[in-house]
């Protein structure tokens, strides 16, 4: 990790901005939640203590308005009404901007903070009943403080502190010196003082416990009830619905029993996670990559010998590798719900620009992926939500007339399939038009006005640049540009896309993303005297080829298999290695989504770690192949990209249907 405190503070600001947002669209949905309205008003509070602590003051000013809006409705002056929770967003964004030392306009600021106070206004009423002259309730209270020794280390600064409290009330102020050692022993980086403040507030014990949220687990901290407030008469009559709740001293000794478990409870947790740079988990992987090579190098080594010692210590080598990289990659495994709580705030603005009516709903969240693969995902999983909620959701007015709820729903939903994991859009809207669609494509020149298309390869026409439906351009979409973005994007990770729709009835869209772009298990080949590796997840089973097959098999490529017929590619042929096929041939049947394709190969060689290595660009169009390996005598194997080879697997099959 780094060491400069700034980029920490913005690692941490990161979070807790994220906290933020999360917490603003679970109001937007429960706007009486009074947990949420607290764990907001607490992650802005730190926000902006820390933003002052590491010397952000624009940022600690500006997100002091905000948490002063969200204290009063902490304290139930106003409510968490939607236009409180959309300028909170807002003015989110421009904290984000502070946080990131990116230019933030003064005017722009100034402007959100107009707005937030506009909300706050509407929200607690113009219109304020007068109330009889009569001071507020007062209560003073004893506060002893002492800072962990280690504080002034950690940034931590007494004297802010006790602005903060004389902020609240008349105070006074007296320092403990009763622990500060002789002078030979004192260590000046250590904070040996301590506080006894008399503060008399308006303000319960709450805000006292804020002042301190930053260190109360770690500090030792008493609070004590001098003089309780008096229910003002004219008060209670100028609220007769009111019930004046009882003010009950607690001991000097309950903030300390409640704050040990805090605190045992934050050190447990703060054991177990560490944050590390991403940079250093890709080096390690580099590193295992190039173990699990040189493992390789070592097991062919050992197989062409003859001492046993040897093979022996190949054999561990090759377990420990192994375990390493399964250990490896669950390091690098993440979450998908990290990928999908971005978009709750997606669908909170899109339904404000179109004026629909729309709810997200997730599924899978603990479906975990690769960290590279979620972060190429999020541009994908954007367009796909905007396109479903501009193209796909019907207005209310439609949605009714339809026979449909008001408020649309766009599903996210992620689950594990072998060594893929799918992850589908679904929306209850209009669906695709295949009309529209094969007009659009016609018109376009992408098709013959005569072209024979399947269904499939029809509603795969939506991902050709430059191709939409849409009859006027939006904000959102009309372009013909993000689609195709899409495809490239999935196809780069060594994904596929199948799309699915009924008119009327709504769409899904389902990514099929592989777990991890570094290292698989794969099935060694050869064909002719190339060798190819086949990615084990694919694969479902070998059978043998005799001649007699493939002899009857030279007008379609069919092989029956338990009473069913799938076709084959000879991978001979589409390699055009020109050599003569072996006597024993194989086929490897290969399957992705619903589809089974058999790949003819001459010889099978058995499993293979394989570290996969990215293409040349003078090789990325090549779509045969997804890229390559070393093996372990150091000749290069090309990886076949078993989505591409299906898909060509099933057009050469519906050529022969069709000249058949």
């Amino acid at each position: 990790m780094s060491s400069d405190p700034v980029e920490i503070f913005r690692q941490e600001a990161q979070d807790l901005l994220e906290q933020i947002e999360q917490g603003l669209l679970d109001l937007a949905a429960r706007p009486g939640d009074r947990d949420t309205v607290d764990a907001v008003f607490r992650a802005l509070h730190t926000l902006k203590g820390s933003g002052a602590m590491f010397g952000f003051d624009a940022l600690a000013a500006f997100t002091h308005h905000c948490e002063t809006a969200f204290d009063r409705v902490r304290k139930g002056e106003v409510p968490a009404s939607p236009d409180l929770v959309t300028a909170v967003l807002a003015a989110q964004d421009h904290m984000r901007a502070l946080a990131e030392g990116r230019e933030a306009s003064a005017a722009e600021g100034e402007a959100l903070l107009e707005g937030l106070r506009r909300a706050v206004d509407g929200a607690s009423g113009t219109a304020a009943p007068a109330a009889a002259p009569a001071g507020p309730a007062l209560t003073t209270f004893r506060i002893v403080f002492r800072l962990p020794a280690d504080a002034l280390m950690n940034g931590t600064r007494p004297l802010p502190l006790i602005d903060e409290l004389r902020d609240l009330g008349a105070c006074q102020v007296t320092a403990l010196t009763d622990k500060v050692p002789a002078l030979g022993a004192l260590n000046p980086t250590e904070c040996h003082l301590g506080w006894e403040v008399i503060l008399t507030t308006a303000h319960d014990r709450s805000a006292i416990d804020d002042v301190f949220i930053f260190v109360i687990d770690e500090m030792e901290l008493e609070v004590e009830t001098l003089s309780a407030p008096a229910v003002p008469a004219v008060a209670a009559a100028a609220s007769p619905l009111a019930t004046p709740e009882p003010v009950t001293a607690q001991p000097a000794s309950a903030p300390a029993e409640r704050a040990e478990p805090e605190a045992a409870e934050k050190a447990q947790r703060g054991g177990e996670t560490v944050r590390v740079p991403a940079e250093r988990l890709d080096a390690l992987m580099d590193r295992v990559g190039e173990l699990v090579i040189a493992q390789s190098r070592l097991k062919s080594l050992a197989g062409a010998g003859v001492d046993p010692l040897l093979r022996s210590v190949s054999e561990e080598i090759e377990r420990l590798a192994a375990e390493l990289r399964d250990t490896m990659m669950v390091v690098r495994m993440v979450p998908v719900g990290q990928l999908f709580g971005r978009f709750r705030r997606l669908i909170h603005d899109l339904a404000r620009d179109t004026g629909k009516s729309i709810s997200l709903t997730l599924e899978g969240e603990t479906t975990e992926l690769d960290k590279t693969v979620i972060e190429r995902l999020a541009d994908p999983l954007v367009h796909l939500i905007r396109n479903a909620a501009d193209h796909g959701l019907e207005t209310p007015e439609a949605r009714a007339a339809a026979g449909k709820s008001a408020a649309g729903t766009i599903a996210l939903a992620a689950r594990q399939s072998g060594a893929e994991v799918i992850i589908t859009i679904t929306d209850d809207g209009r669906g695709i038009d295949r009309a529209r669609v094969r007009a659009k494509a016609e018109e376009n020149g992408l098709i013959a006005a005569d072209a024979v298309l399947s269904d499939h390869e029809l509603l795969q026409l939506i991902f050709q640049p430059g191709f939409s439906t849409a009859q006027t351009i939006t904000s959102l979409s009309g372009r013909g540009v993000g689609m195709d973005v899409v495809k490239r994007t999935i196809e780069g990770l060594r994904g596929a896309i199948e799309v699915t729709s009924t008119l009327g009835e709504g769409s899904q869209i389902a990514l099929r993303i592989p777990l991890t772009l570094a290292i698989i298990d794969g099935l060694l080949v050869r064909v002719g005297s190339a060798r190819y590796v086949i990615p084990l997840a694919a694969v479902e089973e070998c059978v043998e080829l005799s001649l007699e097959q493939d002899l009857r098999s030279t007008g379609r490529s069919l092989i029956t298999l338990r009473d069913r017929l799938v076709p084959f590619i000879r991978l001979r042929e589409l390699f055009d290695t020109r050599t003569a096929p072996d006597e024993h041939q194989k086929v490897v049947i290969v399957a992705t989504g619903q589809e089974r394709v058999g790949l003819v190969v001459d010889q099978i060689l058995g499993d293979h770690q394989t570290v996969i290595k990215s293409l040349s660009r003078f090789h990325a169009d090549v779509g045969s192949f997804s890229g390559a390996t070393i093996l372990g005598d150091g000749a290069v194997a090309l990886i076949l990209d078993v989505p591409h080879l299906v898909a060509a697997g099933q057009k050469r099959d519906a050529q022969l249907r069709a000249a058949g």
